[in-house]
């Protein structure tokens, strides 16, 4: 049962998509199935992560090959958190879904939920390989539908967003099939339990260097840290916004996961150059990402270089390894899908109520929508990491772990963009929701309440409530999530239970 836990997380998406297919014109039953293929998702992860919290690292090898020439799935306390949150999000945005607003029936005519669900394999595909050439696989998976959801539609705007945003994926794969390439040159493998043997015991320290920075380059353009951002705030606003949540809490998170996972399993040789400069990169990837947002005047383009931002703060944790700072990027990933998703849910409907998401044309909504503006500020605070909320916490503990270590630079560069987060936070709030609605938005308001349906309305909100009350939560009761957290931290750094689970003994 415990080796089947690591495969049905791939399983179920893929049998639901493949069962979509066969209902391909009829749209209602393909919600409700998605719906039902989500719930399971989401069941099997609970399961997955709770046999890993008490029975131990799990691994399997497919076919029975054995490691390190099978094909290996693997599940520590991070990976196994990681397909917990995509089951979650991929719950959420189903229930969004739903309704019929989150993306409208056109698209889901031409494949929304089988691609939707193929994304969800990839994603959890990439969190549980132990294989770097498997991690590749899935990352072609997660493109190949990404882009799709991403063009779905045919609008100028999607097109010209996809189009950078394949352009740029497509650099990133060559760049990761190189490094794989080279690398399986140098050790003769690419199970990565057996990469970090190997890696550690090699004689050309200053090759596994390059290496390292052929991985630091593929995983930082899908995790969009600086100088390799500039594709996500062009792509990201232009599809339905059902697409964008997807895309907000999940895709940018698995190139943190991946680059997490290879600078403490295999790239720690020479931590004094490579985490450095991961450091200093997730500085300026804050700092950048947070100017860009507070130019902003477009609801979800503000929210798309927060997304850079904020993935400065995960990987300044992996700069400065230590556990606490580990554990801090655990936390920060687990606060942000949660809080990210929510807020592009939340500008969807905003843009349902008042047919625009241009902040200069909005205005009125703390009035008309009083319940709605208050799941707007709840995750906005948390964002900028506001106590009590999940984001004061997962601030808290990189800031604490920074300032252990004597690193005051980045520290104070993480303060400051938290003020300059709530800075652009305030300004959503003051433009959408706390002024009065401008005489020129009055068309679009009639026009867009025209066309709503207050049952469907209800729909769209349930997975906002349900987000916004686990940021809540995390925020009340922050101590078991710091504990999972502290616990995927130890064995990150002590990867040797890792290398048993897969290897043996």
């Amino acid at each position: 049962m415990q080796k089947l836990l690591l495969v049905l997380p791939i399983i179920i998406p893929l049998g639901t998509s493949a069962i979509l297919i066969l209902t391909w014109r009829a749209c209602r039953v393909q919600r409700w199935l998605s719906l039902l293929g989500s719930t399971a998702l989401m069941v099997v992860a609970g399961l997955l992560l709770a046999t890993v919290w008490r029975d131990g690292i799990q691994a399997t090898q497919v076919g029975n090959w054995p490691a390190p020439y099978g094909i290996t799935l693997v599940a520590d306390l991070f990976s196994a958190t990681m397909v917990v949150l995509t089951a979650l999000m991929g719950f959420a945005v189903m229930i969004y879904s739903l309704s019929g607003l989150g993306i409208d029936p056109a698209r889901e005519s031409f494949g929304y939920y089988p691609l939707l669900n193929i994304l969800l394999m990839g994603v959890s595909g990439a969190f549980l390989t132990g294989d770097i050439f498997n991690m590749y696989v899935w990352f072609e998976v997660m493109l190949i539908s990404s882009f799709v959801l991403l063009a779905l539609g045919g609008e100028r705007a999607q097109l010209e967003g996809a189009l950078k945003y394949v352009t740029i994926n497509l650099v990133s794969s060559a760049v990761f099939l190189t490094a794989v390439g080279v690398l399986y040159g140098v050790v003769g493998t690419l199970n990565m339990a057996d990469l970090a043997i190997k890696l550690h015991n090699t004689a050309e320290p200053g090759l596994v260097t390059t290496l390292a920075m052929l991985f630091l380059i593929t995983f930082g353009i899908k995790a969009a840290i600086f100088p390799l951002f500039f594709w996500l705030p062009e792509s990201y606003h232009t599809p339905p916004v059902a697409v964008s949540a997807i895309f907000a809490g999940l895709l940018t998170k698995v190139g943190v996961y991946a680059l997490i996972r290879v600078f403490t399993l295999l790239f720690t040789q020479n931590v004094g150059y490579t985490h450095t400069l991961i450091l200093v990169l997730s500085g300026f990837t804050m700092v950048v990402g947070v100017l860009g947002a507070a130019a902003q005047y477009e609801f979800r383009k503000i929210l798309s270089f927060h997304i850079v931002s904020q993935i400065g703060y995960m990987i300044m944790g992996l700069g400065l390894f230590t556990p606490l700072a580990i554990a801090g990027s655990v936390f920060y990933i687990v606060h942000h899908i949660i809080v990210k998703t929510n807020l592009f849910l939340i500008s969807g409907a905003v843009e349902r109520l008042r047919g625009t998401y241009e902040l200069k044309e909005l205005g009125g909504l703390y009035r008309a929508y009083p319940g709605l503006s208050i799941l707007f500020l709840i995750p906005a605070l948390s964002l900028a990491g506001i106590p009590p909320l999940s984001g004061f916490w997962a601030k808290y503990t990189l800031v604490r772990a920074g300032l252990e270590i004597e690193q005051y630079v980045i520290v104070a560069a993480a303060l400051l963009v938290g003020l300059l987060t709530l800075f652009s936070m305030t300004k959503i709030w003051n433009e959408a929701f706390w002024k009065p609605l401008p005489d020129t938005s009055e068309k679009l308001v009639a026009g867009a309440a025209a066309n709503q349906n207050m049952g469907r309305m209800r729909v769209l909100v349930l997975p906002i409530i349900i987000l916004t009350l686990l940021t809540i939560l995390i925020g009340l009761v922050a101590e078991p999530v710091l504990l999972l957290a502290m616990a995927a931290s130890e064995q990150l750094l002590q990867p040797s239970e890792y290398i048993e689970a897969v290897m043996g003994a």
